[in-house]
């Protein structure tokens, strides 16, 4: 009973409602169309009791229940665990000529009405009325005698553009009797004289269209289908743009061609409309660009790409404006309609399955800037989720899991009768995914972030001083003598700046229609579930048990990494603590715990509108796109008043003498950013003694051609960023054999040089990126360092041990050069007491959870 429930529910009846109207009538079909009808309309929450019924066609007493505060919603929404098998059929297209047009046009097949509807109460609305409008007869309302057959073609013709399907609809959806003279409305047969008597300011749309819920059905499925259309078919072509230039590389290298070019010719597995199939899981590929490449990227043609895109983008933009005009709105101008307030539940069939493929592919986009630069497309959708969060019959869509096609199991051809098309049948495996508003909480952060970083640094507040009274008169005889200096804002600075306003107004409208529609119960349920930038003290407490599987720790420590990667924290050094050596000039700039102290104090209160816009578009990608997993995952802290001072904690990547080792970076974006890179510098040093790697000088230098400290492809002015750089010294620098990223010895992999050096870093990163990163974790990042090892701390200890028997038993050199005199088999390196005392410090954090963080 509870999936009829749920059913009723997202049809916009309240949970109390659809229990008493399935009581009586135990069909979804009629239990909805009663509800419609407001049978149930005095059925309030107040008075629902779930263990009894009442029959409201009886007379009722009236006793009072007891009111029980629950919400109706728990366990509805928000499971993203359901997975659905699903029958389609693909039926070859038919076609018609429209004499109203002069032109041949297919219509709308059965299949493509109901393709991507996993709901099985849904299917049976999609099924009712195709076979309805399609096929059915259409009698006057007065009861005449008079009668007329609908055609397909009447409301399934499928034109070049939207405006041309609702003007051939528009002629013909009013019908006269030719007996008694009775207009009545063709797709359900009611009169439409009494809603144009009860409506005679409305003259503006007054065209028959938004006469009945079955038209509002039929519009939005097909105008959607359209939709769906033209948005598949630009995908294809990006993807064939993609693999032509893919092609022409791998010819003008003069590569062979993938041997999966020669697949048989006899497979029938195309499909003229790709279903949107959910993104695969997996390793992202690598990004950024390392210091040993060579090849550059190859930009030409990039105005012309985004002025393609921006055409692309205009062509959907219109049509979803096109569209919105037919969705329920009860904020209609000129009042709202009948199919405003009685909506189909095929509306919502179609905006679920169609519309959301669209919204889930745009509001998955991992970038801000394009999301900005594409801002006429992301304009309309946020009117869209607005439009239908403002509806009760709608606005829980914006909560629900999206049921996505991941996968297409089996096709079938399926026989027919003789001279019938040939149909094929696919079992669509369907699979939760985020829902819109999960989905537009990411984009959100990334505004938020944005915001914050085109505010740039905030100047101190001047100390509070009681004003003279010669000082009062000078103020008041400037008062509109002056122009008041406010910083003046870039064109494209002020652009990105609105558009993330416009998100998070978009955001607060639908919140603020989902507690009027649903309640505070809905939304704050709704919220639990959003993504959310915790500070990392809070959920310093996340613990896992010995007895707890592998998978759950790893599922674990990957939630919580997810949560802390990205923090906005206080750098500064507390006033008592610096020394102003007579900085009378920048007394009252702050200092900060960074190595660039002295380069971030004298761009205090600076405006510097490109570095600004730059800033904003970096940390937007950064808060929701910093790589966490259980091999290696990358952590940063912000400075909240100073964007551009930041801290980086890498840990180390499994299968590389790095793993688990903590690594700290202090980067500095500045004056020229992105014109030129960020200042980078390594940490984790032991107090300047050890060199971790050919590219990690124990200086603190960072070697990295992106960075311009060696060679190879360098920083690409307003295309590279800081994520590249992380993502290069996690993939490429701290690697399986650190040996070969020096030049000179690039050839000898698995030489006992380069395993020589391997167990020196090993030794190296068990004493400082390890042992004493736990014993005393740098700021930022206590919290994050002490967590990491508590959760992964099993691991550690067997990886530890794994390490022992493979040391070389060879003394520790600091510079990490193999050290050819140094012999081999001695027991003096310290390595066993370093190990045996970390296994310590990790047995404690298992066994003393309530006191993890003390060592």
């Amino acid at each position: 009973m509870e999936r009829e429930i749920e059913q009723l529910v997202e049809m916009g009846a309240t949970v109390p409602q659809a229990r008493a109207a399935l009581r009586r009538y135990k069909d979804v079909m009629r239990a909805a169309e009663h509800i419609f009808e407001g049978q149930f309309d005095d059925v309030t929450d107040d008075v629902e009791d779930v263990d009894d019924y009442v029959d409201y066609d009886s007379d009722y007493e009236g006793k009072s229940r007891p009111a029980v505060e629950v919400d109706p919603y728990s366990g509805i929404f928000f499971s993203k665990d359901r997975r659905e098998e699903v029958i389609e059929v693909e039926e070859e297209p038919e076609t018609t000529f429209l004499p109203e047009v002069t032109e041949q046009v297919k219509l709308m097949t059965q299949g493509q009405w109901m393709k991507g509807c996993p709901e099985g109460g849904e299917q049976s609305f999609l099924f009712s009325l195709y076979s309805q409008l399609s096929d059915g007869v259409c009698c006057c309302t007065q009861q005449c005698g008079y009668t007329i057959k609908r055609k397909k073609g009447d409301f399934f013709a499928l034109f070049s553009d939207f405006p041309t399907y609702i003007g051939q609809l528009r002629s013909t959806v009013r019908r006269t009797c030719p007996t008694c003279q009775t207009v009545f409305c063709y797709a359900c047969g009611e009169s439409v004289d009494s809603d144009k008597n009860q409506r005679q300011s409305v003259t503006s749309d007054d065209d028959g269209l938004f006469h009945c819920s079955n038209l509002q059905g039929v519009i939005l499925g097909v105008g959607l289908l359209m939709l769906e259309t033209m948005f598949a078919e630009q995908r294809q072509e990006a993807s064939a743009e993609q693999d032509q230039g893919a092609l022409k590389s791998r010819t003008n290298k003069r590569r062979r061609v993938d041997s999966h070019s020669a697949t048989p010719s006899g497979d029938d597995d195309d499909d003229d409309e790709p279903y949107f199939l959910a993104t695969p899981h997996g390793k992202k590929p690598k990004g950024g660009t390392g210091y040993a490449g060579d090849q550059r990227e190859d930009v030409s043609g990039q105005l012309e790409a985004l002025a393609l895109q921006r055409t692309k983008d205009e062509k959907i933009g219109v049509l979803l404006s096109e569209i919105r005009v037919y969705l329920p709105s009860l904020r209609r101008p000129g009042g709202a309609r009948t199919s405003d307030y009685m909506v189909h539940p095929t509306a919502l069939a179609h905006l679920r399955r169609r519309f959301n493929c669209l919204c889930t592919s745009l509001l998955r986009n991992d970038s801000l800037s394009d999301m900005s630069d594409r801002s006429v497309l992301y304009f309309e959708l946020f009117e869209w989720l607005e439009t239908i969060s403002n509806h009760e019959a709608l606005a829980s869509m914006m909560a629900m899991p999206i049921m996505v096609a991941s996968s297409v199991k089996s096709i079938t051809a399926k026989k027919t009768e003789k001279g019938r098309s040939p149909v094929r049948e696919r079992t669509i495996v369907y699979e939760g995914s985020s829902g819109p508003r999960e989905l537009l909480e990411a984009i959100v952060i990334q505004a938020q972030a944005a915001i914050k970083g085109l505010e740039g640094a905030k100047p101190n507040e001047p100390t509070a001083h009681e004003m003279t009274e010669e000082e009062k008169r000078m103020t008041s005889d400037m008062k509109g003598k002056t122009k008041e200096s406010t910083p003046i804002m870039s064109e494209e600075n002020q652009k990105l700046l609105t558009f993330c306003h416009r998100i998070l107004a978009t955001a607060l409208a639908i919140d603020r229609s989902l507690r009027e529609t649903k309640g505070d119960a809905f939304v704050d349920r709704l919220h639990t579930s959003l993504p959310k930038i915790v500070h990392s003290s809070i959920l310093d407490d996340v613990f896992v048990d010995v007895n707890d599987t592998e998978e759950f720790v790893k599922a674990t420590y990957v939630n919580w990494a997810t949560k802390v990667r990205f923090e906005y924290c206080d750098l500064t050094v507390p006033k008592q603590d610096v020394n102003n050596n007579n900085d009378e000039k920048h007394d009252d700039v702050p200092h900060y715990k960074f190595y660039y102290n002295n380069e971030a104090r004298m761009l205090a209160s600076s405006d510097i509108p490109k570095r600004s816009l730059a800033i904003a578009k970096e940390l937007a990608v950064l808060t929701t796109n910093l790589p966490v997993a259980w091999d290696s995952s990358i952590f940063l802290r912000v400075d909240e008043t100073r964007v551009d001072v930041i801290k980086a904690l890498i840990t180390g990547p499994e299968g590389t003498p790095y793993y688990n080792g903590c690594y700290l970076f202090d980067i500095f974006l500045g004056p020229n950013y992105n014109q030129s890179p960020p200042n980078v510098k390594y940490m984790t040093t032991n107090g300047g003694k050890f060199r971790f790697n050919p590219n990690l000088y124990a200086d603190g230098k960072v070697c990295l051609s992106l960075l311009g400290t060696w060679t190879g492809p360098g920083w690409i002015s307003g295309k590279s960023t800081l994520l590249q750089v992380l993502i290069s010294i996690q993939s490429m620098i701290l690697c399986e054999e650190p040996y070969l990223n020096e030049p000179g010895w690039a050839m000898n992999g698995g030489s006992p040089q380069s395993l020589a050096y391997s167990a020196n870093v090993r030794r190296m990163v068990v004493r400082t990126a390890m042992l004493g990163n736990l014993k005393n974790p740098p700021e930022p990042f206590g919290d994050v360092i002490r967590t990491h090892f508590r959760l992964k701390a099993r691991s550690i200890i067997t990886q530890l041990d794994d390490w022992l028997s493979r040391d070389d038993g060879r003394g520790t050199v600091n510079d990490g050069a193999y050290n050819a005199k140094a012999e081999a088999g001695t027991s003096t390196n310290g390595f066993k007491k370093d190990v045996e005392e970390l296994q310590l410090l990790l047995n404690q954090i298992q066994e003393n959870k309530s006191n993890g963080e003390k060592s």
